[in-house]
């Protein structure tokens, strides 16, 4: 390597800035960065819809069955420990997968004119809130001061209904930990 080349440069070209072209890159990096956390908030909600229809069809399995395994357990009671337990973490798992359906709205953060109970309560009527959402598109900072508060709240949702999904996975293993050891009981009972 001869003395002029420096190893620290980078050998590809930068293109010279151009604050208008930075402008748009930096409007779709914000637009991205709302999508992306949007596909996240929608992500935990498949998953806790998906666990809600696991359980739909495993309760309608049990509830079909019932009967016999309360006939089996009415004069074993040990076997009543792991059913309660399966009982409340099936309970609790149900519990964090429509905890991640709820809404929360957080109230506690500046107006934000791409929140929508913002839009509707704290920018008056749609003429005023239509001149306001120009006004705020035409100045820069403030523009991207919205979308990047903006991108926090949905952010901190979607923490939340992760939060929750988790919980409910987590519970829904125990549950099936739970579920088969009362499998291997009434499976040893008839072998």
């Amino acid at each position: 390597m001869s003395s002029s080349q420096d190893p620290d440069k980078s050998t590809k070209s930068i293109a010279p800035y151009s604050k208008e072209g930075h402008r748009e890159e930096l409007v779709d990096h914000y637009w991205g960065s709302i999508n992306y956390v949007f596909s996240l908030i929608r992500a935990s909600e498949i998953k806790a819809g998906l666990i809600l229809s696991f359980y739909g069809i495993l309760l309608n399995l049990i509830y079909q069955n019932v009967e016999m395994l309360l006939a089996e357990a009415s004069d074993r009671v040990l076997i009543y420990i792991p059913l309660a337990l399966w009982v409340l973490s099936t309970v609790g798992s149900i519990y964090f997968s429509i905890r991640c359906f709820m809404p929360r709205m957080e109230t506690k953060f500046d107006k934000n004119i791409f929140f929508f109970q913002d839009v509707i309560t704290k920018y008056g009527s749609i003429n005023e809130f239509s001149k306001t959402f120009y006004n705020i598109s035409l100045n820069e900072v403030e523009l991207f001061d919205q979308l990047g508060q903006q991108i926090y709240i949905n952010s901190k949702i979607a923490a939340m209904k992760f939060k929750s999904v988790n919980k409910s996975i987590y519970l829904l293993a125990v549950g099936l930990f739970f579920l088969f050891i009362i499998a291997v009981w009434y499976l040893v009972l008839h072998l």
